[in-house]
C-alpha cells in the first residue's frame, strides 16, 4: 500500500479515536448526573465555561430537557455510550495498527449505522449531523475499495484463486 493510503488510514483512525474519547466523555458525565442529580447546575456551569452565555435560547432549552429526563435515560445514555466507545476504540484501534480485519470492521459497522444516521437527519437536521454522514459514508467508500484493491493484488493482499490452486 501507498505511503497516502496509511496516512489516509491514519485519519480515520484519528476520527474514530476522538469519537470514542467524546462518548467516553459523555458516558461518564451521564453516570456522574445519575448518581450526582445535579445535571443542570452541572450542565450550565459546564457550558458557561465553553462559552455558551448562561439564559442562552439553546443552552435554556438543552437544559428544560436534562431536568426532565428520568434516571434512567441517563443510565442508558451512559451505557449505550460506553458500548459505542469499545466500538470506536475497537475500529480506531485496529486501524492505527493497520489490521486487515479492521478495515472490514470498520467498513461493516460504520455501514451499518448510515441508516440510522439518515433517519435522525431526516428528523432533526443539522449540519453537523450531515458532515458525519458524509465522511462516514466517505469512510465506507474508501474502505471499500481499498479491501476490494488489496484482495486483487497478488503481493499485497490475500492471495488470488489462480495462487491457491498452484
Amino acid at each position: 500500500m501507498k505511503t497516502r493510503d496509511n496516512g489516509l488510514l491514519r485519519l480515520i483512525a484519528i476520527f474514530k479515536l476522538v469519537k470514542a474519547i467524546a462518548l467516553i466523555a459523555v458516558g461518564v458525565g451521564a453516570l456522574h448526573w445519575l448518581h450526582d442529580g445535579s445535571a443542570a447546575d452541572s450542565i450550565t456551569h459546564l457550558m458557561a465555561k465553553v462559552g455558551f452565555a448562561p439564559g442562552g435560547r439553546y443552552l435554556d432549552h438543552f437544559l428544560a430537557r436534562m431536568v426532565n429526563l428520568p434516571p434512567k435515560d441517563f443510565r442508558e445514555l451512559g451505557i449505550g455510550s460506553f458500548v459505542y466507545a469499545g466500538l470506536f476504540l475497537t475500529e480506531g484501534i485496529g486501524l492505527w495498527l493497520r489490521k486487515h480485519w479492521a478495515e472490514w470492521f470498520t467498513a461493516i459497522i460504520t455501514g451499518s449505522l448510515v441508516p440510522l444516521e439518515i433517519f435522525e437527519i431526516h428528523h432533526h437536521p443539522t449540519v453537523a449531523k450531515v458532515i458525519v454522514l458524509l465522511l462516514n459514508v466517505a469512510i465506507v467508500g474508501y474502505l471499500i475499495v481499498r479491501i476490494r484493491k488489496e484482495r486483487s493484488e497478488p503481493d499485497g493482499g490475500s492471495p488470488t484463486h489462480a495462487q491457491v490452486r498452484a
